[in-house]
């Protein structure tokens, strides 16, 4: 059985917005929804996340394993047993990335009972979802500081302009679906091991709704969707980190009949700076200065994200020596305050020295040794 931790990948020490931040990535890469989705894989993550996002239910796993009752009782269910994964917890203790446990698509029970019954499929309702859209946006290490709004260009399946997403002509009526009745849903004979059962489906002519259009709609042909290229804005906020997903709900394709649409989900890649680096909030650099502004001290010019500043440098400074500039470096990601400058001292050896200089380093030296 696995490990709630390793399902997710995350350590036991990990604190909760790190398991938070791990399995929206997973989430997002085993939705069932998407191409290469895995329905399986995408309900462990489900099943580790609402244990290990619930503060009492994590302090018990911990303790009891997977073991544990998920109602606080660690001396185990009423008949003495656990079923197996679950550790005491009904199906309603799961939520399947917007698909309940109760009757959806995602069901554990209908998981159970799939293979002999069949499945209605996702189009449960009137139609199916619109499936997720990834995309990249790069970047300034500037703009990352500062924060910044961009404008994307995105082809995708939208709902439809003229009969706005219904599929049907515009002023066409409505008459009850023939194969359903009206009722939205058709029932089928199942012949199984266990005898004959009668299910009841969506209806696949009117997709649950009951209702048909006289007339489809001629742009679209009735699927109330179309293709077409949207300009979109981004709001990408400060101190967000190289590789950070944002995600923008109901920004990705458009549903089937007015289904919900997907989630836009946006990878920000951040352009690196020329001589400004990252680190955690704070941001680092090095500055060169010479031997004597080393041993006498002095006021020397620094470059900052927000530009030049000055910076004094203490007599008897020394090679690797770090000096913090408060609040110069990267936003908080989500609250108040910033990081600082780390300043990295370098000392600027000459390769070349005159024969004035080099007589005058000699005797610094015999002084120095005396």
């Amino acid at each position: 059985m696995a490990n709630y931790y390793d399902t997710l990948g995350v350590a036991k020490s990990a604190t909760g917005d790190e398991i938070k931040k791990a399995f929206r990535k997973l989430a997002h890469k085993y939705h069932p929804d998407k191409g290469g989705g895995d329905e399986k894989k995408f309900k462990e993550i489900n099943e580790a996340y609402q244990v290990l996002s619930d503060k009492e239910k994590r302090q018990q796993y911990d303790q009891f394993g997977q073991t544990f009752s998920g109602n606080g009782n660690t001396g185990g269910s009423s008949s003495g047993r656990q079923g197996p994964g679950f550790g005491g917890f009904s199906s309603q203790d799961f939520d399947f990335g917007g698909f309940s446990a109760q009757g959806g698509p995602a069901s554990g029970w209908e998981d159970i009972f799939s293979g002999m019954f069949g499945s209605a499929g996702r189009a449960r309702g009137h139609g199916r979802a619109g499936s997720d859209i990834q995309v990249d946006v790069e970047i300034s290490f500037e703009e990352m500081v500062q924060g910044v709004k961009k404008n994307i260009r995105l082809r995708k399946l939208s709902s439809c302009d003229v009969c706005h997403g219904t599929g049907g002509k515009p002023g066409s009526s409505e008459t009850a679906c023939a194969d359903c009745g009206g009722s939205g849903q058709v029932r089928r004979a199942v012949q199984t091991i266990f005898g004959t059962f009668e299910q009841a489906i969506v209806c696949e002519r009117c997709l649950g709704r009951g209702k048909i259009y006289k007339e489809k709609c001629a742009v679209c042909h009735g699927t109330a969707r179309l293709e077409k290229e949207e300009e979109l804005s981004i709001d990408i906020p400060a101190g967000i980190d190289d590789g950070q997903m944002l995600s923008m709900r109901g920004s990705g394709a458009a549903g089937e009949h007015g289904a919900p649409a997907g989630d836009l989900f946006i990878n920000v890649h951040i352009r690196p700076h020329p001589f400004l680096k990252r680190r955690g909030d704070d941001i680092v650099s090095r500055l060169d200065i010479t031997f004597a502004q080393a041993t006498l001290g002095d006021k020397v010019s620094i470059e900052t994200i927000e530009g030049e500043m000055t910076m004094k440098i203490p007599a008897g400074t020394q090679p690797g020596e770090v000096f913090r500039v408060r609040g110069k470096g990267v936003p908080h990601l989500g609250r108040f305050g910033r990081g600082d400058q780390l300043v990295t001292i370098a000392l600027i050896v000459p390769k070349k020295l005159s024969r004035e200089e080099k007589e005058l380093i000699e005797k610094l030296g015999k002084i120095t040794k005396k």
